[in-house]
């Protein structure tokens, strides 16, 4: 399940990767190997017939989500089970997202001698990851574009290292513009044999 993301693409190799133009507006995010819950990341979405990246805050705060007492929970989810996306409905009216990237980390070990995994397709320098994403609404009005990534059990390449990996898609625009149906279809762990993993000398 991914909780580091690497994304050392430049925007302009990611554009051509997904199919859509370089954005005009240059926004916050920056090429990382070590991107976090709460920055910016690209994100591929349709918007009417266009494919397009936009910039979003990785991690959703559901809308419409209340505890027992009615109260908003302000929980961000960064990774939603495929499994309950379509059902639950802390994600009413949430829209279809892929995240380009280049790979994942997942972490094993004790406490304070974890050792860290990087985790990449050889033959996908690209990997598509399907998400979902909306528009929250932050106290004072301000409009927050938020999207998550989508998990499910792991194939026999991550799962000595994880109990869940991402959606890893062939193509964006099967999960972009398929129908329901089509996009629960989807939602499956990779192939064996489509993953590396490589320790990282960072902790």
């Amino acid at each position: 399940m991914p909780g580091r993301l690497s994304i050392m693409s430049p925007l302009e190799e990611l554009a051509a990767a997904c199919g859509a133009p370089v954005p005009e507006e240059a926004g916050t995010w920056q090429p990382s190997d070590d991107a976090a819950p709460g920055e910016a990341l690209p994100v591929l979405v349709r918007d009417r017939a266009d494919l397009h990246l936009s910039e979003m805050r990785w991690g959703i705060i559901p809308v419409g989500r209340v505890n027992a007492r009615g109260r908003p929970v302000m929980e961000t989810v960064i990774n939603a089970r495929a499994e309950s996306v379509f059902d639950k409905s802390a994600f009413d009216g949430v829209r279809r997202a892929v995240v380009p990237v280049n790979g994942w980390f997942e972490w094993t070990g004790k406490v304070r001698r974890k050792v860290r995994w990087r985790i990449g397709a050889p033959d996908r320098p690209v990997m598509f990851f399907a998400a979902i994403y909306d528009v929250w609404t932050a106290p004072g009005g301000r409009e927050v574009p938020q999207v998550a990534t989508l998990t499910v059990a792991p194939n026999g390449d991550v799962e000595a290292y994880h109990h869940r990996m991402p959606v890893i898609l062939d193509r964006p625009e099967p999960w972009l513009d398929g129908d329901e149906a089509a996009a629960r279809a989807l939602l499956r762990s990779a192939p064996d044999g489509l993953l590396s993993v490589v320790e990282d000398p960072r902790r």
